[in-house]
């Protein structure tokens, strides 16, 4: 063996060492909530050696946090290389990956009432909790703030059509008689499942026009939140990074060209636009080891919530309407409130309607769709109850935003909204959400 074939075959193994060194401090300081991964091994642990109920549901709630923001990178990264339109298609199937691995995990154990109280919580937690408290945080030092009207005006109408596919399947099981032995064969269910299936496709079908609308005939209205989406700065990056002071970018996620949602980005603001932070390679590994490890945790996550009904005396509609929300969203609330102190309010508030669009009119129907693949009859019919608090929540956004001008004390109505919500599904049981 030569001197020369010797180097190569020292310095291989050093290099691809020194390569996920760097990936993995990449990813790591991409967010601040990634120092939460110490709970990932844990919650592992605790599902696979049968720690208990709590200890298995509270570590892997926590793991999940962290491996939703690094989802959000990596989708990020990858979109950056492969164009708009192949990248708007990843982040639509990863800018909500936890929510739908959450959802398709917690239909195979047959938990329909976990995974339906999970969409619509997701709902109300962007449109009530995170746009209140982004008006609050840009509001609080008493100034009105503006954001775009038209682009306020069009969620509005998207919002509406939401409420519509929700609604009119609750309406319609109510307006259907009881089977009664006379008339046996009304078999209320498998119309109301073959009415879900078809609004479901009629309900993807009008995102995508929206997509359409929003990336191709009408991109210049949503120039203004592009344009936010890489300037906004955080200085919490720098102390994370020491690397980072030669401007080097740090994303979580952003409402970008492709125009899906994703976690703002944050980086420093810049006269240059700054590289990838990993290549194609690299972000697709990261894409699938995040993808994987949720893939895990929801596993031992949804698991254990028979056992923390039993034993906490919460429903599963409170545990899905309230709590499994805050995992797959937690980095977004917290950078689109730190975006809206900053004064962005387009994007503040094109993350948080523009989210919760994407669970009505994509993750919501398409759910249903991964249902009737499955054979498990998942449809958009909620109850009475469920299906009035979207209609408030919805009407009480709607009219806050249609001004193009929001304040503190907006802000305050949409969480005073969302604590009412909150506290009437604690007493709600869960018969009459099934």
């Amino acid at each position: 063996m030569t001197d020369a074939e010797s180097q190569v075959i020292t310095t291989a193994p050093a290099s691809f060492l020194s390569n996920v060194s760097r990936v993995f401090f990449k990813t790591l300081y991409s967010s601040t909530v990634n120092l939460l991964l110490v709970f990932v091994p844990l919650g592992l642990l605790a599902g696979f050696l049968e720690w208990g109920s709590a200890a298995v549901f509270s570590l892997n709630f926590l793991a999940i946090v962290p491996l939703a923001s690094i989802l959000a990178f990596a989708t990020e990264e990858l979109a950056e290389h492969v164009g708009d339109a192949i990248g708007g298609l990843l982040n639509a199937t990863f800018g909500n990956a936890v929510e739908l691995i959450v959802s398709i995990i917690a239909l195979q154990q047959g938990q329909i009432t976990v995974v339906q109280a999970s969409m619509l919580g997701s709902i109300l937690s962007n449109l009530l909790l995170v746009l209140g408290s982004c008006f609050i945080a840009g509001g609080i030092h008493g100034d009105q703030q503006h954001f775009n009207q038209t682009v306020a005006q069009t969620m509005s109408s998207l919002l509406a059509l939401s409420v519509i596919g929700l609604l009119l399947p609750a309406a319609f099981h109510a307006s259907l008689p009881a089977p009664t032995k006379e008339n046996p064969g009304s078999d209320i269910d498998g119309k109301i499942l073959s009415f879900s299936r078809g609004t479901s496709i009629i309900l993807l079908i009008s995102y995508c026009l929206y997509l359409f609308f929003q990336l191709k005939t009408h991109k210049q209205l949503f120039e203004g939140i592009n344009d936010e989406s890489t300037e906004t700065e955080i200085a919490i990056s720098d102390e994370l990074d020491p690397s980072s002071s030669n401007g080097s970018v740090h994303r979580n996620g952003s409402i970008g060209t492709d125009g899906f949602r994703q976690t703002p980005t944050l980086i420093f603001k810049k006269s240059q636009p700054a590289p990838s932070a990993l290549s194609v390679k690299e972000a697709t590994t990261v894409l699938i080891l995040a993808t994987l490890g949720v893939s895990f945790c929801a596993d031992y996550l949804v698991g254990s919530i028979d056992a923390i009904v039993e034993s906490s005396g919460l429903s599963k509609t409170f545990i899905g309407l309230i709590v499994i929300p805050i995992v797959g969203n937690a980095a977004e609330h917290v950078t689109a409130i730190v975006v809206a102190a900053k004064q962005k309010m387009d994007l503040a508030v094109g993350v948080a309607i523009g989210s919760s669009l994407q669970i009505a009119l994509f993750v919501t129907p398409f759910i249903v769709l991964v249902g009737w693949a499955m054979d498990i009859p998942m449809t958009l019919y909620f109850s009475t109850y469920e299906t009035a608090v979207m209609f408030v929540a919805v009407f009480i956004t709607n009219y806050l935003i249609l001004d193009g001008e929001s304040n503190w004390l907006e802000g305050t109505m949409l969480l005073s909204t969302y604590l009412i919500i909150a506290i009437s599904f604690f007493y709600y049981p869960d018969t009459l959400a099934q």
